[in-house]
């Protein structure tokens, strides 16, 4: 259930759901040696996390090629970290389902 959330995200959203989403990061942490996006989507597969971001860029990433990782896509628009970090943790369950399910590689939040 280890959580990578995009540079568009906060990290003050991971210490808030760290307790809920246990060894989630954000872009920021040093083991990132970079931030771009394919670089993050290898090190997300190789290290076995879910990327969360607003960003298009991913899913792109994912169609050509495919997953894992998984992606969380946020489709809420301009929104404040506490409405973020809500959505994540009332979508909690259906994220969990998400994870387990095999065939399934992103998952879209409204």
């Amino acid at each position: 259930m280890k959580l990578l959330l995009d540079e568009n995200l906060s990290y003050r959203v991971v210490k808030a759901v760290q307790q809920f989403f246990p060894d989630s990061i954000h872009v920021t942490d040093p083991l990132l040696k970079s931030r771009e996006d394919s670089h993050i989507l290898y090190f997300a597969r190789d290290n076995q996390f879910t990327i969360v971001t607003f960003d298009e860029d991913f899913y792109d990433l994912q169609l050509i090629k495919g997953f894992p990782p998984k992606i969380i896509w946020l489709r809420l628009g301009n929104s404040s970290n506490l409405k973020i970090i809500n959505k994540l943790l009332e979508s909690r369950e259906a994220i969990l389902s998400f994870l387990e399910n095999a065939e399934a590689g992103i998952l879209e939040i409204y």
